[in-house]
Protein backbone atom coordinates (compact mmCIF):
# COMPACT_ATOMS: atom_id res chain seq x y z
CA UNK A 1 0.00 0.00 0.00
CA UNK A 2 2.80 2.36 1.00
CA UNK A 3 4.82 1.49 -2.37
CA UNK A 4 1.61 2.56 -4.41
CA UNK A 5 1.05 6.06 -2.31
CA UNK A 6 5.00 6.86 -2.95
CA UNK A 7 4.46 6.43 -6.90
CA UNK A 8 5.44 10.03 -7.79
CA UNK A 9 1.98 10.58 -9.58
CA UNK A 10 0.28 9.14 -6.97
CA UNK A 11 2.49 11.24 -4.32
CA UNK A 12 2.12 14.37 -6.16
CA UNK A 13 -1.82 14.24 -6.21
CA UNK A 14 -1.72 13.37 -2.23
CA UNK A 15 0.26 16.48 -1.94
CA UNK A 16 -1.93 18.72 -3.80
CA UNK A 17 -5.25 17.29 -1.70
CA UNK A 18 -3.23 17.44 1.66
CA UNK A 19 -2.60 21.57 0.99
CA UNK A 20 -6.19 21.73 -0.32
CA UNK A 21 -6.66 20.52 2.93
CA UNK A 22 -4.84 22.52 4.97
CA UNK A 23 -6.28 26.09 2.91
CA UNK A 24 -9.65 24.55 3.83
CA UNK A 25 -9.18 24.57 7.63
CA UNK A 26 -7.48 27.56 7.46
CA UNK A 27 -10.39 29.25 5.86
CA UNK A 28 -13.19 27.26 7.68
CA UNK A 29 -10.92 28.54 10.97
CA UNK A 30 -11.18 32.17 9.63
CA UNK A 31 -14.79 32.39 8.36
CA UNK A 32 -16.40 29.58 10.45
CA UNK A 33 -14.13 29.77 13.38
CA UNK A 34 -14.01 33.45 13.99
CA UNK A 35 -10.13 33.39 13.91
CA UNK A 36 -8.54 36.10 12.28
CA UNK A 37 -5.25 35.48 10.45
CA UNK A 38 -2.06 37.89 11.31
CA UNK A 39 0.21 38.75 8.31
CA UNK A 40 2.62 35.74 8.63
CA UNK A 41 -0.25 33.17 8.97
CA UNK A 42 -1.08 34.67 5.29
CA UNK A 43 2.06 34.17 4.08
CA UNK A 44 2.31 30.55 5.41
CA UNK A 45 -0.76 29.98 3.27
CA UNK A 46 0.55 31.12 -0.52
CA UNK A 47 3.24 27.67 -0.30
CA UNK A 48 0.16 25.58 0.00
CA UNK A 49 -1.68 27.23 -3.09
CA UNK A 50 1.24 27.21 -5.08
CA UNK A 51 1.73 23.36 -3.89
CA UNK A 52 -2.14 22.53 -5.34
CA UNK A 53 -0.99 23.76 -8.67
CA UNK A 54 2.55 21.89 -8.57
CA UNK A 55 0.97 18.77 -7.61
CA UNK A 56 -1.61 18.76 -9.94
CA UNK A 57 1.31 18.93 -12.65
CA UNK A 58 3.09 16.69 -11.19
CA UNK A 59 0.07 13.91 -11.44
CA UNK A 60 -0.51 14.65 -14.77
CA UNK A 61 3.10 15.18 -15.64
CA UNK A 62 6.50 15.59 -15.16
CA UNK A 63 5.58 14.11 -11.72
CA UNK A 64 9.80 13.58 -10.40
CA UNK A 65 10.55 17.51 -11.12
CA UNK A 66 7.23 18.30 -9.13
CA UNK A 67 8.01 16.33 -6.06
CA UNK A 68 11.28 18.00 -6.04
CA UNK A 69 9.87 21.65 -6.58
CA UNK A 70 7.28 20.44 -3.94
CA UNK A 71 9.93 19.47 -1.69
CA UNK A 72 11.56 22.82 -2.20
CA UNK A 73 8.73 24.56 -1.72
CA UNK A 74 7.69 22.66 1.47
CA UNK A 75 11.22 23.78 3.39
CA UNK A 76 10.77 26.93 3.12
CA UNK A 77 6.84 26.95 4.30
CA UNK A 78 8.35 25.08 7.67
CA UNK A 79 11.10 27.42 7.21
CA UNK A 80 8.34 30.74 7.56
CA UNK A 81 6.36 28.17 9.96
CA UNK A 82 9.23 28.26 12.03
CA UNK A 83 10.00 32.13 12.06
CA UNK A 84 6.31 32.11 13.31
CA UNK A 85 6.68 29.97 15.75
CA UNK A 86 10.04 32.18 17.14
CA UNK A 87 7.86 35.45 16.87
CA UNK A 88 4.97 33.71 18.73
CA UNK A 89 7.85 32.74 21.61
CA UNK A 90 9.65 36.01 21.39
CA UNK A 91 12.53 34.61 19.89
CA UNK A 92 13.10 37.47 17.57
CA UNK A 93 10.65 40.56 16.58
CA UNK A 94 7.98 41.02 14.63
CA UNK A 95 8.78 41.61 11.19
CA UNK A 96 7.33 44.58 9.51
CA UNK A 97 4.20 43.76 8.04
CA UNK A 98 2.73 42.81 11.24
CA UNK A 99 3.82 46.19 13.41
CA UNK A 100 1.38 49.08 13.40
CA UNK A 101 2.43 51.58 10.72
CA UNK A 102 -0.59 54.60 11.52
CA UNK A 103 -0.09 56.68 15.03
CA UNK A 104 -3.23 58.35 16.37
CA UNK A 105 -3.44 61.86 17.43
CA UNK A 106 -6.39 61.44 19.20
CA UNK A 107 -8.06 58.98 22.06
CA UNK A 108 -11.09 58.13 19.35
CA UNK A 109 -8.38 57.90 16.22
CA UNK A 110 -6.44 55.12 18.95
CA UNK A 111 -9.55 53.22 19.38
CA UNK A 112 -10.49 53.23 15.84
CA UNK A 113 -7.02 51.91 14.67
CA UNK A 114 -7.49 49.22 17.62
CA UNK A 115 -10.80 48.32 16.06
CA UNK A 116 -9.45 47.64 12.80
CA UNK A 117 -6.07 46.31 13.60
CA UNK A 118 -4.86 42.65 12.62
CA UNK A 119 -4.30 40.68 14.74
CA UNK A 120 -0.43 40.22 15.99
CA UNK A 121 2.08 38.20 15.04
CA UNK A 122 3.35 37.21 18.20
CA UNK A 123 -0.47 36.86 19.58
CA UNK A 124 -1.18 33.03 19.91
CA UNK A 125 -5.34 32.85 19.45
CA UNK A 126 -5.08 29.53 18.86
CA UNK A 127 -3.79 26.36 20.20
CA UNK A 128 -4.33 22.45 19.47
CA UNK A 129 -2.79 19.48 22.08
CA UNK A 130 -0.09 22.49 23.17
CA UNK A 131 0.90 23.44 19.56
CA UNK A 132 -0.02 27.06 18.09
CA UNK A 133 -1.55 26.69 14.54
CA UNK A 134 2.18 27.66 13.26
CA UNK A 135 3.61 25.24 15.02
CA UNK A 136 1.20 22.62 13.63
CA UNK A 137 2.35 24.11 10.24
CA UNK A 138 5.87 23.38 11.04
CA UNK A 139 5.32 19.58 11.76
CA UNK A 140 2.69 19.53 8.57
CA UNK A 141 5.81 20.98 6.40
CA UNK A 142 8.03 18.76 7.26
CA UNK A 143 6.44 15.82 7.13
CA UNK A 144 5.05 16.21 3.40
CA UNK A 145 8.66 17.10 2.32
CA UNK A 146 9.96 13.65 4.03
CA UNK A 147 6.62 12.05 1.98
CA UNK A 148 8.03 13.91 -1.22
CA UNK A 149 11.58 13.61 -0.91
CA UNK A 150 10.72 9.75 -0.36
CA UNK A 151 8.82 9.82 -3.29
CA UNK A 152 11.31 11.20 -5.60
CA UNK A 153 13.81 9.30 -4.36
CA UNK A 154 11.77 5.88 -4.90
CA UNK A 155 12.92 3.62 -7.49
CA UNK A 156 10.73 2.30 -10.46
CA UNK A 157 10.37 -1.12 -10.09
CA UNK A 158 12.41 -3.01 -12.95
CA UNK A 159 10.36 -4.00 -15.83
CA UNK A 160 12.38 -7.43 -15.96
CA UNK A 161 12.22 -8.78 -12.84
CA UNK A 162 8.24 -8.59 -13.46
CA UNK A 163 8.52 -10.08 -16.34
CA UNK A 164 10.28 -12.79 -15.30
CA UNK A 165 7.76 -13.31 -12.94
CA UNK A 166 4.94 -13.98 -15.37
CA UNK A 167 6.92 -15.92 -18.17
CA UNK A 168 7.19 -12.86 -20.41
CA UNK A 169 10.31 -13.71 -21.01
CA UNK A 170 10.15 -16.93 -22.57
CA UNK A 171 7.64 -15.68 -25.42
CA UNK A 172 10.40 -13.84 -27.79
Amino acid sequence: MIDRLLAPPIASLLIALVSAAVLVSAFALEHLGGLEPCQLCIWQRYPYAALIVVGLIGWRVAARPMLGLSAIILLGGAGLAAYHVGVEQGWWALPAGCVAGETAQTVEELRQLLSTAPPACDQVSFTFLGLSLAGWNVITSLALAIFAALALLRRERDAEPAALTTGAHFRR
